[in-house]
């Protein structure tokens, strides 16, 4: 689909997706739509096990809402698709790992698809900030997410400021894993991919679920839950053939062969 607001590359069991509407990959409506369409059949393709989302170009990773869509009559209340916004944020039962690399500008919307993914990469050039303060709207998803994700000081001189953070001290405070120069970022990006790709997808999903139920629990609740397998991923994993190949591959000191079953 060459009009399509989104590039897909799919080799082995990665998918590469690119947010590509010039002139700054701004997302609207039927963009939302699109992108949550694609994370769905990820999650539902049992034959891919790790996403990575990017921006096309150079300059921007994603600046978020269209507001000249908005002025065109895209309401934001609207129906952003399946996934909600940019259509990983709200996805239910995403259990596959997914990489963000961040390649320039990462603000409103854009940071919270940033957020909304599980490891995140920056280019040496990005820049991240929450601008919605001063145009009088919440940054609601931001808002949830990014006072658990760095320093409560920080988190809220951001939402209260709209100021900017740039990559370094993004990484500093924990918000994203590592920096990469520009040119090697997508490289970086593939390698992390290619690793997970190459581990056991079945305990990624009982850690991603995990995680989600653990978020509201104590921690002897969720360590109950998880010990009486009352999570699904981790009763089909403590039961799969995978469990017991990991098993066996240790005893026999070769690498483990992972059939995610």
């Amino acid at each position: 689909m060459t009009d399509s607001p989104v590039r897909i590359r799919r080799e082995g069991g990665i998918l590469e997706v690119t947010l590509d509407r010039p002139k700054a990959n701004a997302i609207d409506l039927q963009t939302s739509r699109v992108m949550g369409e694609t994370f769905a059949a990820f999650r539902d393709d049992n034959e891919l096990r790790v996403a990575i989302i990017t921006g096309a170009g150079e300059k921007f990773f994603c600046p978020g809402w269209d507001l000249k869509a908005a002025a065109d009559g895209d309401a934001v209340d609207g129906d952003y698709g399946v996934g909600g916004f940019g259509g990983l944020q709200e996805l239910r039962g995403l259990n596959k790992p997914v990489i963000a690399a961040v390649n320039g500008i990462c603000c409103g919307g854009g940071l919270e698809l940033a957020l909304s993914a599980d490891i995140i990469l920056a280019a040496d050039h990005a820049s991240f900030a929450l601008p919605e303060i001063r145009s009088g709207t919440l940054a609601d998803a931001a808002t949830v997410k990014l006072p658990k994700r760095i320093p409560y000081h920080i988190a809220m001189e951001m939402l209260f400021t709209g100021r900017w953070l740039e990559a370094e001290e993004a990484a500093r405070w924990g918000f994203v894993n590592r920096i990469h120069a520009a040119d090697t970022l997508m490289d970086e990006a593939w390698t992390l991919a290619r690793l997970l790709e190459s581990g056991p997808p079945l305990v990624y999903a009982a850690i991603k679920e995990t995680v989600r139920e653990a978020e509201d629990l104590k921690f002897q609740d969720a360590m109950n839950r998880i010990t009486k397998r009352q999570l699904a991923t981790v009763d089909i994993l403590y039961g799969s053939e995978d469990n017991l190949e990991g098993a066996k591959a240790f005893a026999e000191k070769r690498d483990p062969v992972w059939k995610g079953r």
